[in-house]
């Protein structure tokens, strides 16, 4: 297992990675045969097109505001609240304002 981050201490995620102009970054903080465990920032107006993962996928918005569309249902998501994407599921992000998320993906 692969990680980014030292263990054992509170960690604030949403410190953990930066915005950057008109850009998306992402930083993944664990990688093993299990699943995933990634950072993501958007700046304003920035996302993810539409696409489809193979597993289910929680996301937890940390900061700002995203309009997450899954499966044709449209959701404004802020700070604090989560949202989780079926496996196969279609789905979009769109930053309504810069915003940062925490996307933990289990392998089944």
């Amino acid at each position: 297992m692969e990680q980014s981050f030292q263990k054992g201490v509170v960690l604030h995620l949403a410190s953990l990675i930066e915005y950057t102009e008109g850009g998306v970054i992402s930083k993944q903080l664990i990688k093993s045969p299990a699943g995933n465990i990634t950072l993501f920032s958007f700046d304003k107006g920035e996302g993810l097109s539409e696409h489809r993962a193979p597993f289910d996928a929680l996301v937890q918005v940390l900061e700002g505001v995203a309009n997450i569309t899954v499966n044709g249902n449209l959701f404004t998501v802020k700070a604090g609240e989560s949202i989780v994407f079926p496996a196969n599921a279609p789905h979009v992000l769109t930053a309504v304002e810069r915003f940062k998320m925490l996307l933990t993906m289990i392998k089944e």
